[in-house]
């Protein structure tokens, strides 16, 4: 008896010692594990910063970070986001551009990559002529439109502005050239001279092609072909430097006082003009059967002596069979934007659109297209005019 109670008492302490350590090792493992919320977010947050910044700071030469309470590193990790994603905006990505050349008297085209750069602002976007409200909400930075019958205007933002106008140029090319009466048979030839060293853009009619008179003044007018523009210029009677002169005395003979003329193609962004000046040239242009033929022409095919070139319009509308249009130029250079100039009757009435430094490779023609269906519902009557804030108004 005395045994057993002995061993019941050796027994008990040991049990009591046992269950003291496993509730104290259980406390203990909880406490390793069972972390706070906030502090565990914080970690996270911390650990995002820290990566970021370490990633900046790789990029700058140093190494090393500092830790910041959550609130700061938050911020700051946000900020690097911000500024890593303007990096990647501004950063120029990889293209493809179709190279030409030639090697041992064979011309091979290969596909290289390049680097792209983002284009300039136009002369418009720089003066801020996009900023001007306007009814109709056109993306051109100009615009003009008037009654070809009486000349009232119909609609008028930034007229008055001095812009490049590009190759709304070449239908004063076209009026120096039939106003010379040389004969439009004779055949004029595709030389070095006339190739673009300015902007370097390319041609389908290489150096060698021989066209008529016509034939250039055609694809000029219809193609907007640059080297035939300029070849038409070097055929005349002194040159190319009394071809200028003659664009230039044509514009002051016609009342453009805002005009100035550098070369025939418009490659220059120094052919400005003013969209009221281009109304003076377009009525001008319209009185030549040749140019409202030529210039609406949906597409025609020249033989240049070597082979057949098939060249196309470059105003989409003139295959747009909605359209009545009677003479039409477009233009486009980077400091110029997208341009277009038309005579077209809208409601049975005449008129001539003067759309420039569109932003967009068919908003010109958009922008068109809204004027005409504004003419068309009545507005031009209602509003007959539309003042611009460059006129002193307050804008449209």
């Amino acid at each position: 008896m005395k045994s057993d109670k002995l061993l019941s008492f050796k027994l008990v302490p040991s049990s009591v010692v046992s269950t003291a350590l496993s509730v104290a090792v259980s406390v203990v493992i909880s406490a390793t594990l069972v972390v706070p919320e906030g502090a565990f977010a914080a970690s996270q947050n911390t650990a995002a910063a820290t990566t970021a910044k370490a990633k900046k700071t790789t990029r700058k030469g140093t190494s090393g970070t500092k830790a910041a309470a959550p609130a700061k590193v938050a911020k700051k990790a946000g900020a690097t986001s911000v500024a890593a994603a303007k990096d990647d905006d501004a950063r120029p990505t990889a293209k493809k551009r179709r190279v030409s050349y030639t090697m041992n008297g064979r011309h091979r085209t290969a596909v290289r990559r390049v680097a792209f750069e983002p284009r300039q602002p136009t002369a418009g976007q720089a003066f801020g002529l996009h900023e001007t409200p306007d009814s109709l909400m056109l993306r051109s930075g100009v615009a003009y439109v008037v009654d070809q019958n009486t000349l009232e205007p119909l609609f008028d933002k930034n007229s008055r502005a001095v812009v490049p106008i590009a190759s709304i140029s070449k239908l004063m090319t076209a009026m120096v050239v039939l106003d010379s009466k040389a004969s439009l048979t004779e055949s004029i030839e595709v030389t070095d001279e006339d190739r673009d060293y300015e902007k370097n853009t390319g041609s389908r009619l290489s150096v060698g092609s021989v066209l008529s008179r016509e034939d250039m003044l055609h694809i000029a007018l219809m193609a907007s072909e640059n080297r035939a523009a300029a070849a038409l210029s070097r055929y005349y009677p002194g040159g190319r430097p009394a071809f200028v002169a003659a664009m230039n005395a044509k514009a002051k003979q016609l009342g453009m006082t805002d005009t100035h003329f550098e070369n025939s193609t418009g490659l220059s962004s120094h052919n400005v003009s003013t969209a009221r000046d281009l109304v003076k040239m377009v009525n001008a242009a319209y009185q030549y059967p040749l140019i409202r033929q030529f210039s609406t022409d949906r597409s025609y095919d020249v033989f240049t002596g070597k082979r057949n070139l098939a060249y196309n319009s470059t105003n989409a509308l003139i295959r747009n069979s909605s359209w009545d249009i009677g003479l039409q130029k477009t233009g486009f250079i980077n400091e110029a934007g997208e341009c277009l100039v038309m005579q077209t009757t809208v409601h049975g009435r005449p008129v001539i659109m003067v759309l420039l430094d569109s932003s967009g490779k068919y908003s010109r023609f958009a922008d068109a297209a809204r004027v005409r269906t504004w003419i068309d519902n009545g507005g031009a009557d209602q509003q007959p005019r539309i003042t611009s804030a460059d006129a002193g108004g307050a804008g449209t």
